[in-house]
């Protein structure tokens, strides 16, 4: 088997808590994995000595800390411009991947129409899959209840098969489109990033996959960001995705009725 192209693990993290050292142990024993790029967006003064202490001591890992938090796409786009290898692995800080995922993935984006996003099975401690790791293209229909948006719950593939979009926790691209892509629109800070370059990737004639045999656990909201704050940011992307996106008349009119009903909506779900 060749080896595989050089692999460069994008995390981003912000108050995450000892997650994260589970995290980078893991992408630090990965053998496939050639580099680790972190950036700290704020965490307190233990957990940065203990970075320190383990970029000093990792040599394949490098530490952007800029002394600020300017969101989470405009991280990933300051790691990603200093990464060195040919594949980009985006994976949060609650992540970790499991051994032998990177193979899967590369197999997966080697094939796909580019520009081209591989993501993996996503799964909690229980091992089932979580909501969100493969879904359809978000649109104003489906995000009311008129169609299906994640397809968590339906049957897995067996192998890799096209989706609308794939989860920012767990993936894959080729640092090339990334770079067409204009990477992660900045204008967002903190969700819904990942669903916009997904659906940027389509609509650029490219592709987004999920494939099943690469996998990582998902210790979700170990970040110490205040609740109400989240979904505020939550809800600001969402609005500014389906404007984005609104190009007919049709869906301009749309977005222009039911946007400003997504944030009551979010609070009376939560």
């Amino acid at each position: 088997m060749s080896p595989l192209p050089a692999i460069s693990a994008l995390v981003v993290t912000y108050q995450t808590g000892p997650r994260l050292h589970e995290c980078l142990y893991a992408l630090k024993g990965d053998a496939d994995i050639t580099e680790i790029i972190l950036v700290d967006n704020g965490n307190p003064p233990g957990e940065r000595a203990w970075i320190d202490r383990f970029v000093a001591a990792c040599p394949k890992a490098s530490l952007i800390r800029e002394g600020d938090n300017p969101g989470f796409g405009t991280a990933m786009n300051r790691a990603a411009a200093k990464a060195r290898g040919d594949l980009l692995l985006a994976c949060n800080p609650d992540c970790v991947i499991k051994r032998g995922a990177m193979a899967p993935l590369t197999g997966a984006l080697q094939d796909a129409p580019r520009p081209a996003i591989v993501g993996g099975r996503i799964f909690g401690l229980t091992g089932r899959e979580e909501r969100g790791a493969r879904r359809n293209t978000l649109t104003l229909w489906n995000a009311i209840g008129l169609g299906k948006w994640t397809l968590d719950g339906t049957p897995e593939p067996d192998g890799p098969v096209r989706v609308g979009a794939i989860s920012g926790a767990f993936f894959m691209i080729a640092r090339a489109d990334y770079e067409a892509l204009g990477g992660f629109d900045e204008a967002y800070f903190l969700h819904v990033e990942d669903v916009d370059l997904c659906r940027r990737a389509i609509e650029a004639g490219g592709s987004v996959t999920y494939q099943p045999k690469a996998g990582a656990l998902h210790y979700t909201s170990t970040s110490d960001a205040p609740r109400d704050k989240v979904q505020a940011h939550k809800v600001a992307s969402l609005k500014r995705y389906f404007r984005k996106f609104a190009k007919t008349p049709g869906e301009k009119l749309a977005a222009a009725l039911m946007v400003p009903l997504i944030g009551l909506a979010m609070r009376l779900r939560g």
